[in-house]
């Protein structure tokens, strides 16, 4: 399976952004999906997931103001990101969580750089 996340950008604080992760096959078969994102000098940490059932989880930092969601018919997951803070500026990653590990290969994450 092959991953491309799409849709980032430069905002300003408080704009929105809505990304996009398109999966070269089914994501069904991956009953976690989720966003990662990687903030300079930072390690990469996961901030939204959500499983085939609707469950969703959210880091505290992003809680409220970013949504997750999944279309297993299009093989895309979402984020809707509100509020942005320039502490959200990060590359945006998606994958599919298994525990402390991912179980797809890293594909091309998507720039989001929010101003204050």
């Amino acid at each position: 399976v092959q991953l491309q996340a799409s849709g980032g950008g430069s905002v300003q604080a408080g704009g929105s952004l809505r990304l996009s992760c398109a999966a070269s096959e089914s994501i069904f078969r991956y009953d976690d999906m989720g966003w990662y994102r990687q903030a300079p000098g930072k390690q990469r940490a996961l901030v939204a997931r959500i499983r085939n059932d609707g469950n969703t989880y959210y880091a505290d930092s992003v809680k409220g103001r970013f949504a997750i969601s999944r279309d297993n018919a299009k093989n895309t997951v979402y984020l809707q990101m509100n509020r942005l803070e320039p502490e959200d500026t990060a590359v945006y990653y998606c994958n599919a969580p298994w525990g402390d590990y991912v179980r797809i290969n890293w594909g091309q994450g998507t720039l989001v750089t929010v101003s204050s």
